[in-house]
């Protein structure tokens, strides 16, 4: 193919297409329902436990069931998004949510909703693979940092809501409406969505060039489409379609090491057992009403979104791996001081000064979540993996992060209540130091570089 090189000054190249972002807003949604149905539990599972006497198994298996259901549709989604491509599988998503949600309304029993929660976690599965991987290749290199970076922004918008909701609806113990309102944002992403374009790189991987070079117009318009369409052939010829048995040769380890092991790391460091569980430590720190456990949960929700645009500043300007490395050791450094004061190891902690200590913590960990570990793994693991390979690479990364989702989601509440809350912020504190070594040793800097140049630092 012949291609022509057209003179473009850096003030233009600088500007960001208006449909570009509209795009990545829109495939962000997912991330909204994402952080929702996260959140949503950590209130409702307080009038749920009434309605349904259970015990502390059952309730982990409430909870975690969206995190079977995202794991087993991760790897669904991998196939989904080759074979059928990316945008599909982000309307999938909002169908499933939709559904799901009005399921969990319905439940007249503790099986249909944990199969509620289950379908929900589906949903979740599948926009976890396919919102990032969406907007990774819509996205011009120099901002793709920032537009992936929406998707957890959403995230954290959808924790927070989720929260709100739940305060709002405490005085009614309306858990049912609490779970169900998801309905509404599941149909706009699905509907959104058959509005949006196809990414231009599956569309390359199924030969159809001339879609490609005019969705590539649109989402970058001061830039050549014709030599980013060159770029992107020649990748794809050089490497070929990709199959998931190739996900063990050697030549991808690397990468695929990268990928699962910051999935994994992002959530054995606790942040779910937080995001679940919040209102529940807050009463263990001494905010004795469900109400005012839900208003203090909710303040960290605010935190929580506000933190992230330091990622969305950041990520572009300073890279990845500055920010991981900020975050984990804040991180770490929050779990000690919040661990010693659970068990008394702070001079002076009362219940009072407890709970104050509590909030926080929990702040200080939040924010160094959410510039860190929240948003970059998600971009990461969107970026690393060559096109030949992305979707099944994507598709085991985002499953070993809900792997490791379960795990901690469903053994919180026992270890909790066999060591004490003092053990288990040493434990996440433990892995923190992990995750840094991780983070210092094997993850590279991928700022400001294509995907195509990425796929290039693994050869």
């Amino acid at each position: 193919m012949t291609t022509t090189t057209t003179t473009v000054s850096p003030e233009r190249q600088s500007e960001v297409s208006s449909f570009a972002a509209m795009v990545a807003t829109m495939a962000a949604i997912g991330g909204g329902l994402f952080g929702y149905d996260t959140g949503v539990i950590s209130g409702a599972i307080l009038y749920i436990k009434k309605d349904f006497p259970i015990e502390a198994a059952t309730e982990g298996l409430i909870v975690s069931a969206v995190t079977v259901g995202a794991l087993t549709a991760a790897m669904i989604a991998g196939v989904l998004a080759d074979r059928s491509g990316r945008r599909l599988t982000n309307i999938a998503a909002g169908v499933i949510f939709a559904t799901a949600s009005l399921l969990c309304v319905v439940a007249s029993s503790v099986p249909t909703l944990i199969a509620g929660r289950f379908l929900v976690g589906c949903g979740i599965g599948l926009t976890s693979v396919g919102a990032p991987m969406y907007i990774a290749e819509v996205s011009p290199a120099r901002v793709r940092g920032t537009f992936v970076s929406l998707f957890q922004l959403a995230v954290t918008v959808g924790i927070l809501l989720a929260y709100v909701v739940c305060a709002m609806l405490a005085p009614a113990a309306a858990w049912r409406w609490m779970l169900g309102l998801a309905a509404v944002p599941g149909l706009v992403l699905a509907i959104g969505m058959t509005f949006m374009p196809e990414s231009p790189r599956w569309l390359v991987k199924q030969r159809r060039l001339e879609d490609a070079r005019s969705v590539l117009g649109k989402i970058n318009p001061h830039s050549n489409p014709d030599e980013t369409l060159a770029h992107i052939e020649h990748d794809l010829a050089l490497e070929g379609q990709g199959t998931w048995g190739e996900l063990l040769q050697r030549s991808l380890r690397p990468a695929l090491l990268v990928g699962i092991g910051l999935a994994a790391f992002q959530q054995v460091t606790g942040i779910n057992a937080v995001i679940y569980y919040a209102p529940q430590i807050f009463q263990a720190a001494g905010f004795a009403s469900n109400v005012t456990a839900l208003a203090a949960t909710a303040g960290i929700g605010v935190i929580n979104v506000l933190a992230t645009f330091i990622a969305i500043w950041l990520v572009d300007r300073e890279g990845r791996k500055p920010l991981l490395v900020a975050g984990v050791t804040g991180m770490v450094a929050t779990l000690v001081v919040l661990g010693l004061a659970f068990q008394g190891g702070v001079a002076g902690t009362g219940t009072g000064s407890l709970g104050y200590i509590t909030v926080m913590c929990l702040a200080g960990y939040i924010i160094s979540f959410a510039f860190s570990l929240g948003p970059i793994v998600w971009l990461m693991i969107s970026e690393i993996y060559p096109l030949r390979n992305r979707a099944q690479a994507m598709a085991v990364s985002t499953a070993s992060n809900w792997g490791a989702n379960f795990l901690v989601s469903t053994t919180f509440p026992i270890v909790a209540l066999r060591l004490g809350a003092a053990a288990v912020c040493f434990i996440y504190a433990g892995l923190g130091v992990l995750t840094l070594i991780f983070v210092i040793a094997k993850v590279p800097e991928t700022k400001g570089k294509t995907l195509e140049e990425i796929s290039k630092i693994w050869r």
